[in-house]
């Protein structure tokens, strides 16, 4: 054997094809074991195959659930694909080629590259979003919400794209343009299909308390939802009956608005339109807003543009002053009622609005010189120019307040949330069609369940249509159906559902995949209950997350699943960079491809150098020389285990493999596997060092390496006799008696300086530490012949001797 070349291959695919044929991986329905359901986040199939982001995540996740096994763990480790979406529709408008056919080949690329990378996925429950057998049961699901009121259609404010002819995200908006032709976008009013979300808002918080998620996550959900509590107030229109209804979380300080403002996209503007004299003003600065993105529209860092509504006057209702109104894209429609309340004086937007328009401030909490800019420090304060609520803390003033608006039927208390309801449908093709059809005389009627999956009709172009309309709406002998209810001729939904849809609930199709007769055995349900782990990018814990839990909470309320809460535990990982810190991506060109790292150095050098590179919850860097150390230590793990002989008498390291045990198994918990890594570098090289290599340090090692180098540490498992696989061996256990040091290191200083390391007995006195530290040769000729002040012992750490000069 050449013990200077390390055939990386030749093992990694021998121990693939082993763990394949002993179906190692493969979950077990029912088991007597106690279970364990690890979760990654399924990859989306690019045509870019896996990037080396992807390897750091699911190698975590992959390290967790072989230890699991290895301790006795019924684990659930399941692999699927989120193969709808606008990506390879794009590529079919380019190319022509259809997206299913696509979507095939790239699921057949990241297939290929998951098992070279050897993680333990059981891939006899492999799902696809865009299969028909699974988005069935999506479908039935999306039927679920219609028939619980929870699905309902509405005119909804999207950005427009009329050169793609499509709506587009916020995030797909940038300066007005989009994002992939770069004309510009614009809002547009379209008929979409909505998911009820907000039915569930203060749930999503409350249940917060049911799982264990770190507090930056379950701060982002909070954020996200946006609870609030305050008084909805209205405001009366001179000359016109319909008041303006405002909300705000800050009632105390009514006395202080001097000015309104609406959204320009307020139903109340059409109303108001023969009291408006600059209607022509006011038109075309409502048309030169539809051409922002709300991201733009609420940009603090940019300048505020309004406009007033010269004959409209508006009446506050707690003093009965006569106050202008103004519109201003800076107030969306989605939040809120469209409109607010300025109260310049303690709200620095506001006071920079008033201030470029010349608009009046009202002092109403003392404190501040509002003439500067705007007191917010107003927690604590003491209302001002307030009639009889003068001399009130904000508190009090909050409370008063808004009783006497419920009183005098002015307004009352109300919680208010920034969560919107879920816009649902797409004017696009490759997505899962919507199961309803619209029948003149039924309305919407759903697809009666013996006829789901509604299945994507063939189609030569892929474009939306002129219209907008998905191109669906083309294939006239689909789209033409007779009515469920009635018989009459009717016509299909069009629209499609978002990729957040089937990635919404994977993780039960998971359960029990093969299942033609419900979404999930309700027995296999109850048994593998909420996934335990669930670990993904901390760019999707807020909507995909937010998303999910809802469709789970809809699903416990049906009764078809045990549980509130979908998962129990949810941990994010940093973002892998570039060399030098910047993201990673084509047009910097340092986007590095994993493949050519396997083939390079192998699956496991790639596994452990990312699991190195730092702190798995930050963003690191890609260093390709440091992936060269990670390469040089596994190769001498290789040729020491392929050349070593073990030695059954003595136990030198006795203490340290415990101790080394037990520090690996926590880091592993608590996913600081850099540390845990490091851990074994320093035990290998003790173990190198050492003059008889005990089985029990071996084994212990190799054991300890398996979840993040399997193919390696079974290699050297085998080359020490063994003939079971590592996935079937137990996980090494430690005595906690032998974790006591006999031995600590003691560090001397000298005026504060470093000067020895001593090996010190444990228990020793303070006195006899001191004379150690003193009678050490290294230390005599620091202090010999000077004055010592004093000796400072810290127990079992250090001493410091302070000498004159």
């Amino acid at each position: 054997m050449n013990l200077n070349e390390y055939p990386f291959s030749e093992i990694e695919k021998k121990w693939q094809n082993r763990w394949k044929q002993g179906q190692y991986f493969q979950a077990q329905d029912f088991s007597p074991q106690p279970k364990f359901y690890g979760l990654i986040e399924f990859p989306y199939p690019s045509g870019d195959g896996l990037h080396v982001g992807h390897p750091r995540s699911y190698t975590a996740m992959d390290i967790i659930v072989r230890k699991k096994r290895m301790e006795g763990y019924n684990v659930l480790f399941p692999i699927g694909f989120d193969a709808f979406g606008l990506p390879t529709e794009n590529y079919a408008i380019k190319t022509g080629i259809h997206p299913e056919v696509i979507t095939q080949k790239n699921v057949e690329r990241f297939t290929q590259q998951l098992k070279t990378l050897g993680f333990s996925f059981d891939w006899n429950r492999v799902v696809s979003t865009s299969d028909p057998a699974y988005y069935k049961w999506t479908q039935w699901i999306f039927l679920k919400f219609f028939e619980k009121g929870l699905a309902y259609k509405a005119n909804m404010p999207i950005n427009w794209c009329p050169s793609c002819r499509i709506g587009l995200a916020n995030e797909e908006v940038i300066e007005g343009k989009c994002e992939r032709c770069e004309n510009p976008v614009e809002k547009r009013q379209v008929s979409q299909w909505m998911l009820k979300i907000t039915a569930y808002a203060q749930r999503l918080i409350d249940d917060l308390s049911l799982v264990n998620y770190p507090e930056k996550i379950s701060s982002q959900q909070i954020h996200w939802i946006g609870r609030s509590l305050g008084a909805e107030v209205n405001f009366g229109i001179e000359n016109n009956p319909t008041p303006l209804t405002i909300f705000t979380t800050r009632p105390d300080t009514l006395f202080g608005v001097t000015f309104l403002v609406l959204s320009p996209e307020h139903p109340l503007m059409e109303q108001l339109r023969p009291q408006i004299q600059n209607y022509s003003e006011v038109s075309a600065y409502i048309k030169q807003s539809k051409f922002k993105s709300d991201l733009e529209r609420t940009d603090l860092a940019k300048n505020k543009t309004g406009i007033p509504l010269k004959g409209v006057l508006s009446i506050n209702p707690v003093n009965q002053k006569r106050i202008p109104v103004w519109i201003a894209d800076y107030v969306l429609m989605s939040y809120g009622t469209g409109a607010i309340m300025a109260v310049p004086a303690h709200d620095q937007r506001d006071w920079e609005f008033a201030r470029k328009f010349g608009l009046p401030l009202q002092e109403v909490i003392a404190g501040g010189d509002i003439t500067k800019q705007a007191f917010e420090d107003i927690e604590q304060g003491i209302l001002v120019n307030s009639g009889k609520f003068s001399g009130l803390s904000c508190a009090e003033a909050i409370q008063k307040i808004t009783a006497w608006l419920q009183e005098k039927k002015f307004g009352n208390q109300k919680v208010n949330y920034k969560l919107r309801d879920w816009l649902f449908s797409r004017q696009r093709y490759w997505g899962e069609p919507i199961p309803l059809i619209q029948c003149s005389q039924c309305g919407w009627v759903p697809v009666p369940e013996n006829q789901l999956p509604v299945t994507l009709p063939k189609v030569e172009k892929h474009q939306p249509t002129e219209s907008g309309e998905s191109p669906l709406a083309q294939v006239s002998e689909w789209v033409n159906q007779p009515c469920p209810n009635c018989g009459r001729s009717a016509k299909r939904e069009t629209d499609t559902m978002p990729n957040w849809a089937g990635s919404s609930w994977y993780y039960l199709r998971y359960i029990d995949p093969q299942n033609h007769r419900a979404l999930a055995d309700p027995k296999k349900i109850d048994y593998w209950g909420q996934v335990d782990w669930y670990n993904g990018g901390m760019e999707h814990t807020t909507l995909h997350l937010l998303y999910s839990r809802f469709w789970h909470k809809f699903l416990y309320d049906i009764g078809l699943v045990p549980h509130p809460e979908p998962y129990l535990k949810r941990s994010s990982h940093g973002m892998i960079l570039g060399e030098g810190g910047e993201k990673m991506s084509k047009s910097r060109g340092n986007v590095v491809n994993p493949d050519v790292i396997v083939e390079k150095y192998g699956a496991d050098v790639l596994r452990l150098y990312e699991m190195f590179l730092g702190p798995f919850d930050y963003a690191v860097a890609w260093d390709t020389q440091s992936i060269e150390g990670m390469n040089r230590f596994v190769r001498k793990i290789w040729r020491f285990f392929a050349d070593c002989r073990l030695s059954e008498a003595g136990d030198s390291l006795l203490s340290t493999r415990h101790q080394t045990i037990k520090k690996v198994s926590e880091d592993i918990d608590q996913m600081r596997f850099n540390t845990a890594i490091s851990t074994l570098m320093t035990y290998f090289n003790q173990i190198q060092e050492t003059a008889s290599v005990t089985k029990q340090d071996a084994e212990t090692f190799i054991l300890l390496m398996a979840p993040f180098a399997p193919h390696l540490a079974e290699e050297c498992w085998e080359t020490l006799g063994h003939s079971d696989s590592l996935c079937k061996t137990p996980w090494p256990s430690f005595d906690p008696s032998y974790l006591k040091e006999d031995f600590f290191t003691l560090v001397v200083q000298v005026n504060g300086k470093l000067r020895d390391r001593l090996s010190v007995e444990q228990g020793l006195s303070e006195e006899e530490v001191r004379l150690r530290a003193l009678n050490s040769p290294k230390i005599k000729n620091y202090v010999t012949g000077k004055e010592i002040k004093k000796i400072v012992v810290v127990p079992e750490k250090l001493v410091n001797i302070v000498v004159g000069a």
